[in-house]
């Protein structure tokens, strides 16, 4: 199992020092990987938790992360694909990719904040079409020597890019959601499934549907990676009242770890919702400390 963290670039914290002491925090400690989250306004659930305090940006602060840090992983949990245009994207994700030495993966999703989506001049009911479309014209500009494409949304030929990933053929992309729509995507254009808040037991029914939609498309579910996001926190003692699959004592999540990996999950990411920068550090140093030397790391 390998284990990644989010740096609370979007709990409002008025020094970005400490957003990113975080990141250096988790190599440090033995994390896999540190990972971003993905909005530009404040709307929704967003404004109602920060006001007008700094979310920064996703892929600024990743930028910066892979700078201050030498080996952990990189990634994002999820760019809403509908609010950016995939040829840019492409090109700061590969500049990103082969400037942290190939450490990036790439988590994506479609967005649920209407709010947020129509002040973006995106368009909400068919974010799931732009949403594969920005997937396919990624591709063809990592992968083809002269790259050509001609969708709905966009269209090239005649044309270079570079640099290309150092990633060969290209950073993994993991889709999020528990949507059939998402798990669709996994199965057509999806080198992992990235799912948030799920149980080991959760997984049962997405992951048989995944199966079949991946035969369906000439593809296993060995093929990809399983990468379920979770809250973390280290309990004391045991507290009945408690949600969440990664909330309990070390023995508890140790259990539930092995339960993840008995249904083929292979990475875990944690977020700790707090703009305490004290208790997240705890929360690591405990994690670290009590549950990672107890499970097999791969």
């Amino acid at each position: 199992m390998k284990f990644g963290f989010i740096i609370p670039h979007n709990y409002g914290l008025s020094d970005p020092q400490d957003v990113l002491d975080v990141a250096t925090k988790a190599e440090e400690l033995g994390f896999d990987s540190i990972w971003v989250n993905h909005h530009v306004l404040h709307a929704g659930y967003i404004l109602d938790r920060l006001g007008d305090k700094p979310y920064y940006d996703c892929l600024t602060v990743l930028t910066y992360a892979a700078a201050i840090t030498s080996n952990i992983g990189l990634g994002t949990t999820v760019l809403v694909l509908p609010y950016l245009n995939p040829l840019v994207l492409a090109k700061t994700l590969a500049t990103l990719d082969v400037m942290s030495g190939g450490r990036l993966r790439i988590g994506v999703g479609v967005g649920t904040l209407k709010h947020e989506s129509d002040s973006l001049g995106a368009q909400f009911e068919g974010r799931g079409r732009y949403a594969d479309e920005s997937i396919s014209v990624m591709k063809a500009l990592w992968t083809q020597e002269d790259p050509t494409f001609e969708g709905e949304h966009f269209s090239f030929s005649g044309i270079k890019f570079s640099p290309k990933p150092k990633q060969d053929p290209h950073p993994p992309i993991l889709i999020g959601g528990m949507s059939r729509a998402a798990l669709r995507r996994v199965a057509r254009l999806g080198d992992g499934w990235h799912p948030n808040g799920v149980a080991p037991d959760g997984l049962d029914e997405p992951l048989g549907y995944l199966r079949r939609r991946l035969e369906s498309e000439g593809r296993k579910l060995s093929d990809i990676e399983l990468s379920v996001r979770n809250e973390l926190s280290v309990l004391d003692s045991s507290d009945s009242s408690t949600a969440g699959p990664m909330v309990g004592t070390p023995d508890e999540l140790v259990d539930t770890i092995e339960g993840y990996a008995d249904k083929g999950v292979s990475e875990m990411v944690f977020q700790v919702s707090t703009d305490d920068v004290p208790r997240i550090h705890r929360t690591m140093e405990s994690f670290a400390g009590k549950v990672m030397p107890r499970v097999t790391r791969g």
